[in-house]
């Protein structure tokens, strides 16, 4: 028989997975950010009634839409689902044929030009719904590693579709806005990666204004959102495809929600069935909390939280300052959205360790406390405040002396 769960057991108890101190801040694979108790209730009460998926779709784009400028909004599954379901409407535009065709682009445009300083892992998500990517530019910068307008424009050709900038620390590219004006000379719509660009909140504003056409961000990061969720904004148009190839449309045209819409003048010969994005849905609970989160997000203070994070950093600097073998820098490290990171270096020499092995027996540990690793190159972790709770920096301090054999 298996066991029920007791009222005062821990869900994560129940089924023996251990629960962590997030001193790596809000990544997938640590779970991304902790939800606040609004978002949590929220997301409870959306679990008690079924409503269509498309209103709640549209209420939520109402507010995407006013939160960032744009033409529209759509929820989805991570900002990587953003991205899939963005190359989809690029390539299949409010085409139904084509829509049901993919990922299979034969006979069809599919080009995405992408420059090599944002060619990343998370590029993969453009490909899913059978684009080709068309890489442009150098890479290793300073020197002759960059990208010049003339060799985008010098790719596009009638087998094009889209141009896709990813937002970080990409030096010697080009940059979003001259990308744009480059793009629309030639009709093309702008496809934009934000999904670690916040904060600043700015940004849900900035791309947007600088006339991308649409832009992903991640819905489990900073805003505190449901981990799988992610927001999608930009061109109505483009939304508009990515809705018609995202949702369930096992249904009749007779009967079709959107038919008045679609179908009495003739806009679509029928409703797509199950496209591309059926396997990237989003249910309701997760539309919903990330509303609740998004409204908190905006109506924050942020310079309080940017306040809180570096007294956090300091705390565990200041704890950590006698122990031999390492170094720790506060000075203005910072992630690529402009989070405060404590960057701890270590002598492994001193330490008698290296340190993946300091990463490993803090995550393996009791508590278990998961760290940076984008420092490792260095010899390095990173401290990152975003899902650090009251409390846990003493604890994350008192775990690394205790690694260091230094407790």
């Amino acid at each position: 028989m298996v066991s029920g769960v007791t009222a005062k057991q821990n869900i994560y108890q129940r089924f023996g997975v251990k629960t962590i101190i997030n001193a790596g801040g809000p990544m997938t694979r640590l779970s991304g950010s902790i939800l606040s108790p609004e978002v949590r209730e929220a997301m409870s009460e959306a679990a008690s009634a079924c409503v269509r998926v498309e209103d709640i779709q549209e209420a939520a784009g109402k507010l995407i839409a006013e939160v960032t400028g744009s033409e529209a909004g759509y929820v989805t599954s991570g900002a990587a689902g953003g991205l899939a379901l963005s190359a989809a409407a690029a390539i299949a535009g409010l085409d139904v044929a084509r829509m049901d065709k993919l990922p299979d682009t034969t006979g069809m445009p599919n080009e995405i030009i992408v420059q090599r300083e944002h060619m990343t892992a998370y590029s993969h998500a453009l490909r899913l719904p059978g684009a080709k990517l068309v890489e442009v530019g150098y890479v290793g910068y300073p020197g002759q590693g960059c990208t010049w307008p003339w060799q985008i424009e010098t790719e596009i050709n009638e087998r094009t579709v889209a141009i896709f900038y990813s937002i970080g620390n990409s030096p010697g590219a080009v940059s979003l806005p001259e990308v744009v004006e480059v793009a629309h000379r030639h009709n093309l719509p702008v496809i934009v990666d934000a999904a670690a660009a916040l904060p600043p909140v700015g940004n849900l504003r900035r791309f947007i204004n600088e006339e991308a056409d649409l832009v992903c961000f991640s819905g489990g990061k900073a805003i505190a959102g449901p981990q799988a969720s992610g927001i999608l904004a930009g061109r109505a148009d483009l939304i508009a495809s990515v809705a018609l190839q995202h949702q369930d449309m096992d249904v009749m045209p007779a009967t079709w929600t959107w038919r008045d819409r679609y179908l009495k003048d003739g806009a679509l010969p029928g409703p797509p069935h199950h496209g591309l994005g059926r396997p990237l849905k989003v249910g309701k609970e997760e539309i919903v909390g990330l509303m609740v989160a998004l409204e908190q997000y905006v109506n924050r203070d942020h310079a309080a939280d940017q306040r809180r994070w570096e007294d956090m950093l300091q705390e565990i600097a200041s704890a950590l300052q006698d122990v031999p073998g390492i170094s720790i820098d506060l000075r203005g490290r910072k992630t690529a959205s402009s989070v405060p990171i404590a960057v701890v270096a270590f002598d492994e020499a001193v330490i008698e360790q290296p340190v993946e092995a300091v990463i490993n027996a803090l995550i393996e540990g009791d508590p278990a406390v998961a760290v940076s690793q984008a420092h490792v190159h260095d010899r390095a972790i990173g401290i990152n405040p975003m899902v650090l709770q009251p409390g846990e920096p003493a604890i994350v301090a008192q775990r690394l002396r205790e690694v260091l054999g230094y407790s």
